[in-house]
């Protein structure tokens, strides 16, 4: 995101000041605000143009060629958010705005197209056996089923590279040729991979223990059946807002109970509670973890990442959560694996 202090400008203003900081600002754009730099609308060179024609001259206030409503991103949109909105809308930069409607930056399309390579590690586990999707993991790696055009592991690893993080490790098990041959050493997907093939099954962190390079910065662990749109950048950034140790990504979960609930004491009925429903946070699959922790994890024994978390709370270290809100399915059976192909095409 960009400043916008050098392309700011009063509705009051000539025709003759908005070319100046049209030009001096060089965007291509205006950001019209009042005196609290709420916005107000945007002048391109193009409305000038237009008013020009229309008989204004360069002493005319700009005021009756403002677009007044104009397109604009709020301050904790995503990153994809932002780029879907701009490339739908054929926009080549978008205001951006606090809760307050004051303008805070300007996002510029080639600056979100331009991703920063970083060097976290990225371990996706994807040893599993898909026991309960049946005949469809019976030669196939649950990871590799497809879902639109690609697998539920491609979709993973491109969407780690579209936010930067390309050096990823693939923890296998079940079918493990199959991943292997088709991501390769993961150049035609803009990433570097590296195998650890598990002889028994690690459960969710126990094959962290088997890591040949130990991680020397916080690094990423996430299953390798999940669907989701989640921005791994914010993960990143709220993981390295305090002395974090461990970050797990949680998903909020309503269930029905579908009869009425009988509140009892001894044999008195307190109440009773028609249908009522639950909230819960559970686990995502997705976590941010300080090197730190492997120490914490035995070696060669099947051991999982809730355990870990166990682990890591009893002896009082600071563990904290992070709410998805995008998109997220976890792909176990027959019929979220259906829902998954149902879905793509609309999310993604």
């Amino acid at each position: 995101m960009k400043s916008i202090e050098n392309i700011k400008i009063l509705k009051n203003s000539t025709i003759k000041e908005a070319l100046k900081v049209i030009g001096d600002g060089a965007m291509q754009i205006a950001l019209v605000v009042d005196y609290e730099d709420k916005l107000l609308g945007t002048l391109t060179d193009g409305d000038i143009r237009r008013g020009l024609l229309e008989g204004l001259d360069l002493d005319s206030s700009i005021e009756s060629i403002i677009s007044t409503k104009p397109i604009i991103a709020k301050y904790n949109d995503t990153r994809e958010d932002i780029l879907k909105l701009l490339l739908s809308k054929k926009l080549h930069q978008i205001p951006i705005v606090d809760d307050s409607g004051k303008v805070i930056g300007i996002q510029e399309i080639d600056d979100l197209i331009k991703v920063s390579n970083k060097t976290n590690k990225v371990v996706l586990m994807v040893g599993g056996l898909g026991k309960r999707l049946g005949q469809l993991t019976k030669n196939t790696p649950k990871p590799m089923l497809k879902v639109g055009n690609k697998s539920i592991l491609q979709n993973i690893v491109e969407s780690f590279a579209f936010h930067g993080y390309t050096n990823i490790v693939m923890c296998l098990n079940y079918k493990s040729q199959v991943i292997q041959d088709f991501f390769g050493d993961g150049s035609e997907f803009g990433v570097t991979i590296e195998y650890i093939v598990e002889n028994q099954r690690m459960g969710t962190a126990g094959a962290l223990s088997l890591l040949k390079d130990k991680p020397t910065e916080p690094f990423f662990v996430m299953n390798g059946d999940l669907l989701t749109d989640v921005n791994f950048e914010s993960i990143h950034e709220i993981y390295s807002s305090g002395d974090v140790k461990a970050l797990m990504c949680v998903r909020e979960y309503d269930f029905q109970v579908p009869y009425g609930v009988i509140n009892i004491k001894n044999t008195k009925i307190l109440s009773i509670e028609e249908k009522p429903s639950y909230n819960f946070f559970v686990n995502a699959g997705i976590y941010m973890l300080s090197p730190e922790v492997l120490q914490y994890i035995p070696k060669n024994q099947f051991y999982d990442m809730t355990t870990l978390f166990e682990k890591l709370i009893s002896i009082k270290k600071n563990v904290i959560s992070f709410p998805l809100q995008g998109y997220w399915l976890d792909i176990g059976r027959s019929e979220e694996y259906k829902k998954a192909n149902e879905e793509y095409g609309e999310v993604f």
